[in-house]
Order: C-alpha cells, then structure tokens, then sequence
C-alpha cells in the first residue's frame, strides 16, 4: 500500500486546531511512518501539491487567498475535512459578517478607530483582497467530512485520522459533507 499524503491549510482563524493536532504527541511518529505531510504551515511549503489523499481545512473563508487556496485543495484533494468551528460554522472569524462589506470593515479598522490619517492599504501585495462576507469551507467548495470543535481535541482527529487510514467511515460524531 502507498503512503497516505497529507496536506493541512490554516486560512481564517487562530491556529488552535493545528496546535491541537501536535498534541497528539508521540502518535505522530506512528503517522509519520504511515503517511508523508506535503503541505502545512507546519513544513514551510509554498505550493499544494497534486495527488494529495487527504486535506484538513482550518479556518474560514474571508480573503481572495483564501478563496483560491481552497479551490486549489478540492481540485488536487481526494478527501477535504472541515477541521474546527472556524472552517465548518466561520465562527469567530464571521463575527466581521455583521459590520458589511469588506471596505466598510477596512474604513473602521484603519480609519474610524485606527489613525484618522491613516490610509486603507489596498496595494497589491500587502493585504489580501478580503470577501465582502466570510464564509465556512463548505460554501465554496464541496466538503466530505465535518470535524466540529474549537478545536477538535486531539483524540477526535486521531479517531478521524485512524479511520481515514484504514480505509473506514469516520465515528459517527464526524458529519458528513
């Protein structure tokens, strides 16, 4: 059987969910020796990569990267997993929903309550172009499973990850896209 590759996406949230998959500790040495990472903040790789097995999404949708590194994962993905509240609700990255449009957020920011002569930086490069609304994973790309929590905990997404390996369902507390 060939090693499972896996890649991990951090997009719109605050990182717990990756912390809380490097608590599964020594676990990972068993997952090292069945699967290779080929994408993931955690090892500093600057393209995703085709023929990825699996991919666990943290966070939410709220920029035109985002946006785009999303696409690219479904269509170089055979699984995508909503991994934590952000990616599977938009949770507390949403919360900017309610305020509007993404130049209505970025005249607050920077402007109302930031410096009064402060300029909204829309050079190319320098912030990315944010979504009028931020969205959850699955409202822009098809999604196979949901795991739930802020953030999961470890035993949730090794259950999910061990599943996944064997070529199993997940429990039934994953949801299902």
């Amino acid at each position: 059987m060939s090693r499972l590759r896996i890649a991990t996406i951090w997009l719109g949230g605050c990182s717990g969910c990756h912390m809380s998959l490097l608590d599964l500790d020594e676990w990972l040495i068993e997952l090292a020796a069945r699967a290779d990472l080929v994408y993931s903040p955690i090892a500093d790789t600057k393209r995703f990569p085709p023929n990825v097995d699996l991919t666990l999404i943290e966070g939410a949708i709220a920029n035109d990267e985002h946006l785009e590194l999303a696409r690219t994962a479904r269509r170089h993905s055979k699984i995508i997993v909503s991994f934590g509240d952000c990616a599977v609700t938009g949770n507390v990255t949403a919360l900017r929903n309610p305020l509007g449009p993404a130049q209505n957020v970025l005249q607050q920011v920077y402007i109302e309550h930031g410096d009064p002569g402060g300029v909204i930086p829309l050079d190319p490069g320098i912030v990315p172009v944010l979504l009028d609304k931020v969205a959850p994973v699955h409202h822009v790309i098809p999604v196979d499973y949901y795991l739930p929590g802020c953030p999961p905990s470890a035993s949730r997404i090794r259950a999910l990850l061990e599943a996944l390996i064997e070529g199993r369902e997940p429990a039934a507390d994953i949801r299902y896209g």
